[in-house]
């Protein structure tokens, strides 16, 4: 494991609350330990030992952190950090069921359309020269492949998430993920449409302009024309 020089102590714990004890004593040992993502935790064995709970604790626990997108079991290989976390982390983990999946992207944009139109004023407010060429160069990138294959879903995600990064408040970022979630397994074809919200296209760039010129109000109007024409397309393609 990485940082092994760094690695903390662990401390057995009460015989109270155990999950959240382990939760909570987790998240500080990842921090103390200087770990990140990529880095490997101990093993499930070692952990039982150090805290001196079962195996079902030390599963729950870690099932807790999987669920939130924070760690990452791999088969024969062990657990892996995938996001910075401390002791003083706030998970708000989202959860819907899908299965009437119509229903739930509709309900997933009416939350989205207002957290995603003021991300993009709070952007054009803030937005550095470094965010501008960020944007732009994912947004060139997008436009490069919708014009050579009609479709550019990841890509349209990637300039979205600059947009994001661009608010520099990252819970714009990890919510809005969380909530295109449901969207990213219909980008290659959603509803068996390759088309989907592609008229939506054109006001990717005048986004793009109203946060380069830092005019916020924009920025919000061009967001929403693109939320409307996603809502318009599940509508008719759900039918």
């Amino acid at each position: 494991m990485k940082h092994s020089d760094a690695r903390a102590a662990l401390v057995p714990l009460p015989p109270a609350d155990r999950a959240q004890q382990v939760t909570a004593a987790l998240a500080d040992y990842i921090q103390r330990s200087n770990l990140v993502p990529g880095d490997r935790l101990p093993a499930e064995r070692e952990l039982m030992s150090a805290l001196a709970v079962g195996r079902s604790t030390i599963r729950e626990v870690i099932r807790h952190f999987q669920a939130l997108g924070v760690v990452e079991a791999r088969k024969g290989s062990g657990t892996y950090l995938l996001k910075p976390i401390s002791g003083t982390t706030i998970h708000m983990p989202l959860s819907l069921d899908t299965t009437h999946l119509r229903d739930v992207l509709l309900m997933t944009l009416q939350v989205r359309r207002g957290i995603e139109a003021e991300a993009g004023m709070v952007a054009a407010r803030v937005r550095t020269a470094q965010d501008v060429r960020m944007i732009e160069e994912k947004l060139n990138e997008m436009e490069r492949v919708h014009l050579s294959k009609g479709t550019s879903g990841p890509e349209d995600l990637a300039f979205h998430l600059a947009i994001y990064d661009a608010t520099h408040n990252p819970l714009f970022k990890q919510l809005l993920e969380q909530m295109r979630g449901a969207f990213e397994r219909f980008w290659e074809k959603p509803f068996d449409r390759p088309d989907f919200a592609r008229r939506s296209f054109p006001f990717h760039r005048t986004l793009f302009n109203a946060i380069a010129a830092q005019d916020p109000e924009a920025a919000r109007s061009e967001t929403l024309k693109i939320l409307a024409i996603v809502e318009e397309d599940i509508k008719e393609m759900s039918k």
